[in-house]
């Protein structure tokens, strides 16, 4: 009987963050590593990555548990969104399913500071349903998919930062919407409250370096912010950084030994 050695570890990423591309750019070309990266499809134009890319959804956890097993899939890194809560848990669950190793990428969330003003709020439709009942100028980092939301509380001007131009015609009567990728800086977040004449600040609790200068500039500006917490996952295993994600990427390099007569 001989042994033989695969020469390469199928890795699918699951991706969409920052952090996610930073790891795609860190294993590209990595000998030992075949990955793939799977995006959700809900920005038109993504970031372009070294790597093979796939867009859409699985058809949940069995679809996603399928799609490990005829893709040879032996090990998944989750690095989506904290807000992909749904994404993560069909993770977990396909993961046991096919019998194949999951590791998370989690952000911890952001800890208030001295000099913050923030209300929590466990869904973006209680932290519309807190906004005054007076107009006032409202900066929204909820992203596009949270646009419905604010129709609760029309009577506000609402900045809107989204990625994509809109497709549709926004139902707000009073908006503007600014199309723009980031991460931003302190000083661009600054500078565009001041511009805007902000009084609220809307975002989701994201964590992480890529989506805090809105936080940064509304503690800089003594704004309040309606703040989202972050929805719970599963318990999986966690590591809160890429180079951990490397590290147990390493712990895993060498594959099971095929053997054949």
């Amino acid at each position: 009987m001989n042994a033989t050695i695969k020469s390469k570890r199928r890795v699918l990423l699951l991706g969409g963050t920052t952090e996610a591309r930073l790891l795609a750019e860190r294993l590209a070309g990595d000998s030992r590593f075949d990955v793939t990266v799977s995006l959700a499809g809900r920005t038109h134009q993504p970031i372009r990555l070294p790597v093979p890319v796939r867009v859409g959804g699985f058809g949940g956890a069995g679809g996603l548990a399928a799609y490990l097993r005829s893709e040879h899939i032996e090990l998944v890194v989750d690095a989506t969104h904290p807000f992909a809560a749904i994404m993560s848990a069909n993770a977990v669950a396909a993961c046991e399913i096919a019998g194949v190793p999951l590791i998370a990428l989690e952000r911890p969330p952001w800890i208030e500071q001295p000099g913050d003003t923030w209300r929590t709020f466990d869904s973006v439709e209680a932290a519309v349903a807190a906004l005054p009942a007076s107009p006032v100028r409202v900066f929204s980092g909820l992203g596009r998919l949270s646009l419905d939301a604010l129709l609760a509380a029309p009577q506000h001007h609402y900045v809107l930062r989204i990625i994509d131009p809109l497709r549709e015609n926004l139902a707000l009567p009073e908006a503007t919407v600014l199309t723009a990728r980031g991460p931003f800086t302190l000083d661009d977040d600054i500078e565009l409250f001041k511009q805007h004449r902000i009084a609220i600040v809307l975002a989701k609790n994201s964590g992480g370096d890529a989506a805090v200068s809105k936080i940064d500039a509304a503690r800089a500006l003594g704004l309040p912010v309606h703040l989202i917490k972050q929805p719970a996952v599963p318990d999986r295993p966690c590591v809160q950084s890429v180079d951990a994600v490397l590290d147990w990427l390493e712990a895993h390099r060498a594959p099971p030994i095929e053997r054949g007569v």
